[in-house]
């Protein structure tokens, strides 16, 4: 997947001066993991992926999470989910669905504390029960 554009603040300058020297994201900056980028957000593929095709839209500057996103950075990141999304259709014709979720703070689950979006391709009976979706984030609440 090739890089899908850039904007002010995009190619060339891979992330900002907010960044904290011991964030594993933002340590990207130089490395070859980007398949994407646009504006104010890149792309790379999943370390560990919950399904083939998952990725993380992840925010140059280091905010903590999606509350400290600027509105510039959540138009980036929806473009940009736009897109991997067309993309991996095209190389995953199999898929049927996405899970597109953030967890904000350590009791939601976050581990790296710099905004990232996780874009997940689904596929037709892929978990026994999918009903609930998100929600599985508590299992005991996910069935209604």
């Amino acid at each position: 997947m090739a890089v899908v554009g850039t904007e002010k603040g995009g190619a060339g300058k891979p992330f900002g001066r907010d960044v904290e020297p011991d964030c594993p994201f933002c340590q990207l900056a130089g490395q070859d993991r980007f398949i994407a980028e646009y504006g104010q957000v890149f792309a790379v593929r999943d370390k560990f992926p919950v399904t083939r095709g998952h990725h993380l839209v992840i925010t140059k500057r280091h905010a903590r999470d999606w509350f400290e996103m600027t509105f510039a950075e959540r138009r980036d990141a929806e473009a940009l989910l736009l897109e991997l999304k067309r993309q991996v259709l095209l190389e995953h014709p199999e898929v049927t669905g996405f899970n597109i979720g953030m967890n904000c703070g350590a009791a939601a689950g976050q581990t790296v504390m710099h905004a990232h979006i996780h874009l997940i391709p689904r596929r037709d009976n892929d978990v026994k029960n999918p009903r609930g979706g998100v929600r599985g984030c508590v299992p005991e609440r996910m069935g209604y």
